[in-house]
Order: structure tokens, then C-alpha cells, then sequence
């Protein structure tokens, strides 16, 4: 059986990445990929992706029991991804994963192959999109447009996909990459 691939969608907050992965797991059967769940320091009720919360104490015990595959710091929360992607990996599954830009380079260096998307967004509607949500005083807005807009990322193997219409194409790009098997590997003789 081939090993699937990490799919580690990135780009700033606001930018639709939530979803469009919602649009992707919709209508991507269980057997083609798999979706997981951030463990987060926030609380589940706080809008914005369906996450595992949990309190500051849960988190450093799992992190210390080495439960995570990727774990970062980011807007005052800790972040972690369970180490069951290895496994869905492993039975074939490409997994997708909501990840960080600043944390790509150490993702790559813990998963190699892995595919990095970048949803990118226009910046007046990325303002428009971080009003409606709510969630940051507008001195915070202005600075996560900052950070957009300064912020590069780089990877060979990096997919762009544009949000800036309707969802569902970029929906769709993003399950045409969750559905894409991975090469197969040749068993040496």
C-alpha cells in the first residue's frame, strides 16, 4: 500500500481555509482522504473551525507524552495535530491539515513530502471577511492585513489556490489535491 500524502493548508486568518477544507470534507468519501482536527488552546465555542479545545494543562500533558505530530504557538493559543495522521498516512489516506505559515519549514522537515497549500485572498475582502467574523478589534484587523500582505512563503512543491470568488472553486481545487494518490513507491529487487 502506498503511503498517503500531508496536505497542510496555510494563509492568513480570514482568508477562507476553514471553508474551503468544510467544502473538501463535504464531498470527499472517508476512503480518499482524511480531515483532521486541530487540538486547540481555545475555547470550542469561540467560532471559526471545528477544533478539539483544550485548557492549557491538557495541552503541555500531550505535548510532553509526545501526542502531537505538529505543535506551534500562534495568536496567543498553542496548536497541536494528533499523531493519528501517521497512521491514516500510513493505511493510505492523504490527510489534510489546517496548518501555519510561519511553521511550514519545520512541518517539511517532519514531513518531506508534504503539500503545502497557500489560500490567498484579496486583501479588501480579507478586511471585509475579518469584520463579518468578529473576532478582532480593528486595531488587530489592520494588523493581520499587515502580516498578509508582508508575509512570504516559500516551497518547491507549494499549490496557491485564490479565494477571492466563489467558494466552491476553491472548494474544489482544494479536494482535486485531497483526492491525488501519491506516486506509488517501487520496491526495490
Amino acid at each position: 500500500m502506498t503511503r498517503g500524502n500531508l496536505i497542510y493548508v496555510i494563509g492568513p486568518s480570514g482568508c477562507g481555509k476553514d471553508s474551503i477544507m468544510l467544502y473538501a470534507r463535504k464531498h470527499c468519501p472517508g476512503n480518499e482522504a482524511a480531515f483532521a482536527h486541530r487540538y486547540i488552546t481555545r475555547p470550542a465555542d469561540a467560532g471559526g473551525e471545528n477544533h478539539v479545545a483544550l485548557l492549557p494543562d491538557e495541552y503541555r500533558a500531550r505535548l510532553d507524552l509526545g501526542l502531537f505530530a505538529l505543535a506551534w504557538d500562534s495568536h496567543g493559543n498553542r496548536y497541536g495535530v494528533g499523531v493519528e495522521i501517521d497512521a491514516w498516512m500510513e493505511a493510505g489516506l492523504n490527510v489534510v491539515v489546517n496548518g501555519s505559515r510561519a511553521y511550514l519549514p519545520e512541518a517539511a522537515r517532519r514531513y518531506p513530502d508534504l503539500v503545502p497549500v497557500l489560500v490567498t485572498v484579496d486583501l479588501d475582502i480579507l478586511r471585509q471577511r475579518l469584520i463579518l467574523r468578529g473576532r478582532e478589534t480593528p486595531d488587530e484587523i489592520e494588523g493581520r492585513l499587515q502580516r498578509a500582505g508582508d508575509y512570504a512563503v516559500s516551497h518547491p512543491a507549494l499549490h496557491v489556490i485564490d479565494n477571492s470568488a466563489e467558494l466552491s472553486a476553491a472548494g474544489r481545487a482544494l479536494l482535486d489535491l485531497a483526492r491525488k494518490r501519491p506516486p506509488r513507491m517501487r520496491r526495490a529487487v
